[in-house]
């Protein structure tokens, strides 16, 4: 079953992909897919470090004797650094420069796989805490550097859309061959080799960053305090910032935990059947990627304003088969599957809508204290005893409540056109 789904459904993404690329994609300015190009490899990347070293972390703890509560500690570890250091970041960012910030992801994420080379708690801890902030600066420097740069070029909000969409594809297709490649380095040196090819991977993006990025900030002038307070000030007295903020934490933080549970979940479903690991998480990034196609035919009807609240609608749905079909594999692994073509969809229209609403002054903060609730939420429930059930009973509430939010943005931003950027002149550009 799994192995047929897979292939299938691989099928219907590339019949997408080329459909969308004919249907939506008629920019030929060679100044874009130059620029989309200078960005997405970069990008692929800097996912690429970080998803080679996903599928083994657990196994290298256990390698090294680790018990199952000392791993979840390290676990904890990681969202709490990224909860209390990634503002922090976010503001350095903002006044000292988002390529820097990026080269600084290089840096302590590599800081990170060079721990796991020591079966050693304090040591692995720090490694957690270095991988926690450079979660931080992916999820936010990234982005910020992207739309500073796209908009000081006078490029349009759906071509920012297009670079989203096309960045969610990649990321799901780089996650499938990261996951076969430290495979095949694990088996042949060892359960720290994909730490070791990860550390590679960030050290040549480093390189490409250093000489294909121009600088830019958010507010160099203004000290890092202000930045925060700024970012803060915005989250508190803009609805739409609010709206936005609420709508991310939630989606994201049951997004995170479903990550920690599909596996449980499927097992109950399937019997005493094994489910094969691999196949599945190929599966779901297909999916995702059929969700990343999708947005590109849905951003040209509606804007991402109107069709996300169905999209958190119908991943509340899918997140509670689970509850109400637990041992029905065919209902929980297909809710698992749209769950996943709802993440492609989201990825983009999020990009999209902050690029819109959230101040460029203080970009990389703002999105950073985004991501302090998801935090909260993960470290919640890993810290908690909860049944399987009453987790996702957490998800689907969450995302009911994340679709009230985004109706409430799109109420307040139904009958106002949407904000177009202008170009960003060079010489403001450098007074920012």
């Amino acid at each position: 079953m799994f192995v047929g789904v897979f292939y299938g459904l691989a099928a219907v993404c590339g019949l997408l992909y080329f459909y969308t690329r004919s249907a939506t994609e008629s920019n030929d300015d060679p100044k874009f897919k130059s620029f989309q190009r200078t960005y997405l490899i970069v990008y692929m990347m800097a996912v690429a470090g970080d998803w080679l070293q996903g599928p083994h972390v657990y196994a290298l703890y256990e390698s090294y004797g680790m018990s199952k509560h000392q791993i979840e500690i390290l676990f904890i570890a990681g969202f709490g650094s990224s909860l209390l250091f990634g503002t922090f970041i976010g503001s350095i960012a903002d006044k000292f420069g988002r390529r820097n910030n990026c080269l600084m992801y290089a840096i302590l994420y590599g800081g990170a796989c060079i721990t796991k080379h020591f079966g050693n708690m304090p040591v692995l801890m720090i490694g957690r805490f270095l991988g926690g902030i450079a979660t931080s600066i992916l999820y936010s420097a990234f982005e910020s550097w992207l739309i500073f740069e796209h908009n000081t070029r006078g490029f349009s909000d759906s071509l920012l859309g297009t670079v989203f969409s096309n960045a969610a594809l990649g990321n799901s297709l780089i996650a499938i061959i990261s996951g076969v490649a430290a495979q095949f380095v694990a088996e042949r040196f060892g359960f720290v080799a994909p730490f070791d090819l990860a550390l590679s991977v960030l050290l040549i993006m480093a390189v490409i960053i250093m000489n294909t990025w121009p600088e830019n900030y958010g507010n160099e002038k203004a000290p890092v305090k202000e930045s925060f307070q700024k970012a803060t000030q915005a989250i508190r007295e803009d609805p739409n910032v609010f709206c936005l903020g609420l709508v991310q934490s939630l989606f994201e933080g049951s997004m995170y935990t479903f990550v920690l549970e599909w596996t449980p979940a499927l097992s109950r479903a399937a019997g005493d059947v094994g489910i094969p690991h691999g196949y599945i998480f190929a599966a779901f990034m297909v999916a995702t990627m059929i969700g990343s196609s999708v947005f590109k035919l849905l951003q040209q009807h509606e804007r991402p304003e109107s069709f996300m609240r169905y999209v958190l609608l119908l991943a509340a749905v899918c997140l509670s088969m689970p509850i109400v079909a637990p041992d029905s594999l065919a209902l929980v692994f297909g809710g698992f599957l749209v769950f996943e073509m709802c993440c492609g969809i989201f990825w983009p229209s999020m990009g999209c809508l902050r690029g819109t609403y959230v101040s460029e002054e203080t970009r990389s903060t703002t999105l950073n204290l985004f991501r302090v609730p998801l935090n909260l939420i993960v470290i919640f429930i890993l810290w908690q005893n909860f049944t399987m059930i009453s987790i996702f009973k957490f998800c689907v509430f969450f995302l009911f409540a994340a679709s009230i939010a985004q109706h409430a943005l799109f109420i307040r931003t139904e009958h106002t056109p949407r904000h177009q950027k202008l170009p960003i002149s060079v010489e403001e550009a450098e007074n920012l």
